[in-house]
């Protein structure tokens, strides 16, 4: 393969994901295909993908690929990307591929590889299978050896139901909520109006058609969900959510029409199950500092991880944490489910607090701790990326640092991270503190001092 071609796409434990045309190709992701096959000794392998429009094409490709090393290919078509962790499990599949590129825009795409655990490869068993793929000897199976394909047009049904069994249903159901969604033209289109009408939610849906592409920008920022904000405000309801385009992330609109914030999601979990069940809890270095109060509030520990769900469902495991996440992506995990981020788990916990509590969200986000959050990114390569980290950490030295995942600094009142991306050709700055003004503040002084380093 072409060594540029290589170094032009983003591999990690997050998957291999580039631009669909340029940097990925159907006969590279046959070839990627192939050599998870191989990684993972054959066997069945679950395959399911978002809407872009790419993705038929690579799941195709995909399904070639593990064809010739004698897997057998269960197809879900376009279902969550959680989805496809949980039907790993429920197969007893030798592993899993989902065809989707997240919150990246849609010219992009990926394949993001899942084991036999329904987790994503951690970094050690996907550099493994990336030397599997760039040696290229692997050994195709004769005509005798092909296996045939299994479809499964059911999959997010069984989804649905395991979480409908860990929730109190009969509350939620009991209120007849009414809920605004914002699809994002993704998996959501297809499947949460039905999720939250089973739960006796009447639902407005925003971006809800396939094949239109995505709408708004996919990554459900406060500033992406103008739409839905209004939809909440217009039609009275209790809560907006927005979706990315795979169903893994979450973000949360208040019934006054007001995003929440992404950090809000995970927090608003945590707190509910803690309040019912407490014990340890396990988020990526750049969760809101407001997990670590809540959790303190009931006597709880937090653990950190670097960023990445893999990273933070390990460290789940290591301390025994049933719920988690990734504050910065609205990504919630509840081990009792499945060990990975999940959007329609997060809207069922965030459903039963309003349910149990009887309080608006409102009124509920009122009497959690309050951080004000800010980033940017800057376009940079890996290398460079790298020296703006230790130079920084060598200027903060004096302070309390950790090098975790980059660099954060943790100050009285909050933090500053600075981290190179797992999924992105970027340099990442996201600043904490409990008043937006010092926020602000650090944002601009931190911006100019990584620029002068770029």
């Amino acid at each position: 393969m072409n060594k540029d071609m290589i170094h032009s796409l983003k591999f990690s434990e997050a998957g291999v994901r580039g631009i669909v045309g340029e940097s990925l190709s159907p006969l590279l992701t046959a070839n990627l295909a192939s050599a998870f096959g191989h990684y993972v000794g054959g066997g069945r392998v679950i395959i399911g993908r978002d809407t872009r429009p790419t993705g038929e094409m690579l799941e195709n490709s995909v399904i070639a690929g593990l064809l010739a090393v004698g897997c057998q290919p269960v197809i879900l078509g376009i279902v969550p990307t959680p989805t496809v962790q949980m039907l790993v499990e429920r197969y007893n599949a030798s592993g899993g591929i989902a065809i989707t590129a997240s919150h990246n825009p849609s010219e992009w795409n990926a394949l993001k590889f899942i084991g036999p655990r329904g987790m994503f490869l951690d970094p050690g068993e996907s550099s493994e299978l990336f030397d599997i793929y760039t040696q290229g000897d692997l050994r195709y199976c004769s005509e005798q050896d092909l296996r045939d394909l299994r479809y499964d047009t059911s999959a997010f049904e069984y989804h649905m139901k395991k979480i409908f069994k860990e929730i109190d249903i009969k509350a939620i159901r009991a209120c007849r909520f009414k809920v605004a969604v914002d699809c994002c033209n993704g998996v959501g289109a297809l499947f949460t109006r039905r999720f939250l009408e089973e739960l006796g939610c009447e639902v407005i849906t925003v971006f809800d058609t396939l094949g239109k592409g995505f709408e708004r920008q996919p990554e459900p920022i406060a500033q992406n969900l103008g739409t839905l904000s209004k939809s909440v405000s217009s039609n009275k309801c209790v809560a907006g959510f927005a979706h990315d385009p795979d169903g893994d992330r979450l973000a949360v609109v208040a019934d006054d029409g007001k995003p929440l914030g992404v950090q809000y999601t995970v927090l608003l979990a945590v707190d509910h199950v803690l309040s019912e069940s407490p014990g340890p809890v396990a988020v990526n270095i750049q969760t809101s500092r407001a997990v670590q109060d809540v959790a303190e509030s009931y006597g709880c520990e937090v653990h950190y991880s670097k960023v990445g769900e893999i990273n933070v469902v390990d460290k789940m495991i290591e301390c025994s944490a049933e719920i988690g996440g990734e504050g910065n992506s609205g990504g919630v995990i509840w081990r009792r489910i499945h060990p990975g981020r999940d959007s329609y788990v997060a809207m069922a916990l965030i459903l039963e607090m309003l349910a149990l509590s009887g309080e608006k969200l409102t009124e509920i986000r009122d009497d959690l701790p309050v951080y004000h959050n800010l980033s940017k990114k800057y376009d940079c390569t890996a290398c460079r990326a790298r020296e703006v980290v230790l130079s920084m950490a060598e200027k903060y030295s004096d302070y309390r640092i950790f090098r975790l995942d980059g660099l954060r600094i943790d100050l009285d009142s909050g933090w500053v991270l600075i981290r190179p991306s797992n999924t992105e050709p970027v340099l990442r700055l996201t600043v904490e503190a409990q008043k937006p003004e010092e926020a602000e503040a650090l944002l601009e002084k931190f911006s100019e001092e990584v620029q002068e380093l770029i």
